[in-house]
């Protein structure tokens, strides 16, 4: 009936009306979404627009956010366990400015997914670093941003 991509996008923009309203407010979407990768989309509009009409780096920083922590929040809530998720910390490099909708890559679902796992069975906080691209494909095949977060994990206690 409905594609994964069009049901994570519909999961994603509920977590943000219910849980983070300047998630939903920005409105990304999930074009691609599997055990290996995500990818995100946010569209450059009136909302997500600077005074040089590219994106906003608050913007920007989103996109990361959910790229790397959607994979997450699906491997826990297929889990039953509840699992809190944080970034512990984002560094961003600007590359050049986005002048069009952007595309937020990450491709270590995988590892994320067995990061998940650990922090159920070993009931200890774990970390991983997990690496995003900003793409504008209309624009250039070159990132114009590329994010470090610390993702964090921990199996909350009964």
């Amino acid at each position: 009936m409905f594609s994964k991509a069009t049901l994570a996008t519909l999961y994603l923009r509920y977590f943000g009306i219910s849980k983070i309203p300047l998630l939903f407010f920005v409105r990304p979407s999930v074009e691609e979404l599997s055990q290996d990768q995500v990818i995100i989309k946010i569209p450059l509009k009136r909302r997500t627009k600077n005074h040089l009409k590219s994106m906003y780096f608050g913007a920007l920083a989103i996109g990361a956010d959910c790229a790397a922590g959607l994979i997450a929040m699906q491997a826990i809530q297929r889990s039953g366990e509840r699992v809190s998720l944080v970034f512990k910390d984002m560094n961003a490099r600007f590359l050049q400015r986005a002048e069009g909708d952007v595309f937020f890559h990450c491709t270590q679902g995988k590892q994320i997914i067995e990061l998940v796992d650990t922090a159920i069975t070993s009931q200890e906080r774990v970390q991983m670093l997990v690496k995003v691209k900003a793409f504008i494909p209309k624009m250039s095949e070159d990132p114009v941003a590329e994010f470090d977060l610390t993702l964090s994990l921990k199996k909350k206690s009964e």
